[in-house]
C-alpha cells in the first residue's frame, strides 16, 4: 500500500506531460490550419476576381453576338476625342473634288437674269462658267413581246419553235409572261450582294422602276438565276479544288430552323461558298477533295488538319490574338510574350523579304533560328491549363506556323477567307438564314458567282445576264480562267 502513492503521482505526471505534448501538437496543427485557411482565402479571392472578369467578358461577347451589321461603339467614349474635319499640318491631306465625267450628254444654257436681284440695275456679261451634274435617268419597264414561230418537222413530225438571242426561256402559255434577264440580275444583286430583303427589293422595283413584282416572284427569279448559274458554280468548285493555295473558313447559318454551316474557300481569283449541315472534314472535303495537295491557309479548326496530303499555314493573326489574351490573363507568365515575339519576328522577316532588303542566305538562317527558338520556348514546363493548351496548339501546327516563310506566295493569315465571309455575314443579319435547302443551294451558287466576278473585276450583272440568256445552262465564259 505505501508504494501506491508514488505510482499514482508518476502516472499523473506522465499523463500531464502527454497532455502538454498533445496541446503543443494541437496548437501547431491549429497554426498550420490557420495558415492554410489564410492561403485558401487569398486563392478564393483570386478565383472570385477571375470569375467576375470572365463573366464580364462572356457577357460582352454575348452582347457583341447580338449586334447588327452596323458599327457599334466598343467601350466607353474617349476622354479626348478627335475633332471632326481635316487635320492640321502634315495630316491635313490632299484636297480633292469629284472628277468630271469623260462625256457630256446634254448642254443647258443658263442666261443671266433680266436685272440685278439686289438693286435692279442692268447686267454686263463677264464670262461663262461650267457646272457638271451627273443625274440618274430613272428607267421604266421595257416590255418586249416575242412572236414565236411554232412548226412541225415534215420528216419526224416533232414540234419545233424559234428562239431569239434575247429570250431567256422557251416557256409559253401560262408561263409566257416573266421577268427579263436585266430585271432578274438586278434582283439577284440587290438581294445577294447588297443584302436587301425581298420586301425592300419589291418596293425599290415598284417605286423607282415601275415594275410590279411579288415576293414569290422574287424568290422564283433567284432560283431561276441559280439554275442558270449551277454549271458555273461547279466549274468554280473545280477551280478551287485544283488551286495551289486555298484559304477556308466557316460560320454558322440557319436552314429550315436548323443550324447549318456556311463554308467559304477563297483563292486569289475565286471564291466558293457551300452550305452544309455539318462542320467537319466531310463537308470541307466535298469542295476541296479528300486528297487536296495544295496549301491550306486556315485557322486552328481541327478538321482542317485531316487533309494529310496538303501543306498547312496556320493563321498568325489568330495565334497573336490568343497570345494577347493570355498575356492579359497571366501577366507574369513569359510563354505568351515569348511566343508573340517569335511570331512578330517572323512577320518582320517576311516584310524584309518582300522589300528585298535581306539576302536569301541570311533570310534562311534567321528563319531557322526563329523555328529553333520557338521549339525551345515550347519545351519549358508550364502550370496553368490555358498555357498548356497554347503549347499544345502551337505544337500541333508544327511547320504550319512558318509555311509562309518557305513559300512567298502563301499568306501568313487567312484574311482572304475572313474577307469573303463578311458580305455573307451581313446578308445573314438581314435574312436570318433560309427556309429550305433549296434556298441554301441558291445562296451558295449566286454568292459564289457574284463574289468571284467582283474579285476578278468583272461586272456581276453582265455575267448573270449572259447566263440567263444562254439556251442551256453552261459555265460562264466571263469567269473562265485564262
Amino acid at each position: 500500500m505505501p508504494e501506491e502513492g508514488p505510482d499514482i503521482r508518476r502516472r499523473e505526471q506522465e499523463e500531464l506531460a502527454q497532455v502538454r505534448r498533445d496541446r503543443d501538437r494541437l496548437e501547431r496543427e491549429v497554426e498550420r490550419l490557420e495558415s492554410d485557411l489564410t492561403r485558401l482565402e487569398r486563392e478564393r479571392d483570386r478565383v472570385q476576381q477571375e470569375l467576375e472578369r470572365l463573366t464580364a467578358a462572356l457577357e460582352a461577347a454575348q452582347r457583341a453576338g447580338c449586334r447588327q451589321a452596323a458599327p457599334f461603339s466598343k467601350g466607353a467614349p474617349s476622354a479626348t476625342p478627335r475633332t471632326a474635319g481635316r487635320r492640321r499640318g502634315a495630316q491635313h491631306g490632299r484636297h480633292a473634288h469629284r472628277t468630271p465625267p469623260p462625256h457630256v450628254d446634254e448642254i443647258v444654257a443658263v442666261p443671266l437674269p433680266s436685272a440685278c436681284p439686289h438693286c435692279a440695275g442692268r447686267l454686263r456679261p463677264v464670262r461663262v462658267a461650267t457646272q457638271i451634274q451627273e443625274e440618274i435617268i430613272v428607267p421604266r419597264p421595257h416590255v418586249r413581246r416575242f412572236e414565236v414561230q411554232i412548226g412541225a418537222c415534215r420528216q419526224c413530225g416533232r414540234r419545233v419553235q424559234g428562239r431569239h438571242p434575247l429570250q431567256t426561256t422557251d416557256a409559253l402559255g401560262a408561263a409566257s409572261t416573266h421577268l427579263g434577264p436585266q430585271a432578274v440580275a438586278l434582283i439577284v444583286l440587290l438581294n445577294k450582294q447588297l443584302g436587301l430583303s425581298h420586301g425592300k427589293v419589291r418596293t425599290l422595283l415598284q417605286e423607282w422602276f415601275g415594275l410590279s413584282v411579288t415576293a414569290s416572284a422574287i424568290t422564283q427569279a433567284l432560283h431561276r438565276a441559280a439554275r442558270a448559274a449551277a454549271p458555273t458554280y461547279d466549274a468554280l468548285c473545280a477551280t478551287v479544288r485544283g488551286s495551289p493555295i486555298v484559304s477556308p473558313d466557316e460560320t454558322s447559318w440557319k436552314v429550315a430552323g436548323e443550324r447549318w454551316w456556311l463554308w467559304v474557300f477563297a483563292t486569289t481569283a475565286t471564291v466558293v461558298y457551300a452550305l452544309a449541315p455539318g462542320r467537319g472534314f466531310p463537308e470541307a472535303a466535298a469542295i476541296l477533295g479528300a486528297e487536296f495537295s495544295g496549301v491550306l491557309v486556315r485557322d486552328g479548326w481541327a478538321p482542317y488538319r485531316e487533309f494529310r496530303a496538303a501543306r498547312h499555314q496556320s493563321c498568325l493573326a489568330h495565334l497573336l490574338r490568343h497570345c494577347h489574351t493570355l498575356r492579359d490573363t497571366f501577366p507574369d507568365a513569359a510563354l505568351p510574350r515569348d511566343v508573340e515575339a517569335i511570331l512578330r519576328g517572323a512577320l518582320a522577316l517576311r516584310d524584309q523579304r518582300h522589300a528585298d532588303t535581306i539576302p536569301a542566305a541570311a533570310f534562311a538562317q534567321r528563319r531557322d533560328r526563329l523555328f529553333a527558338r520557338l521549339l525551345q520556348i515550347l519545351d519549358r514546363p508550364v502550370e496553368p491549363l490555358l498555357l498548356q493548351r497554347l503549347v499544345g496548339h502551337v505544337v500541333r501546327q508544327g511547320e504550319g506556323i512558318f509555311e509562309f516563310l518557305f513559300n512567298p506566295a502563301v499568306d501568313a493569315t487567312n484574311w482572304r477567307a475572313e474577307q469573303a465571309l463578311r458580305p455573307a455575314v451581313v446578308n445573314r443579319k438581314v435574312s436570318g438564314g433560309h427556309r429550305s435547302p433549296v434556298g441554301a443551294r441558291t445562296q451558295e451558287i449566286l454568292t459564289s458567282v457574284i463574289q468571284t466576278a467582283r474579285l476578278r473585276d468583272i461586272g456581276p450583272r453582265d455575267v448573270l445576264v449572259d447566263l440567263l440568256r444562254a439556251p442551256h445552262p453552261q459555265p460562264s465564259a466571263h469567269l473562265a480562267l485564262q
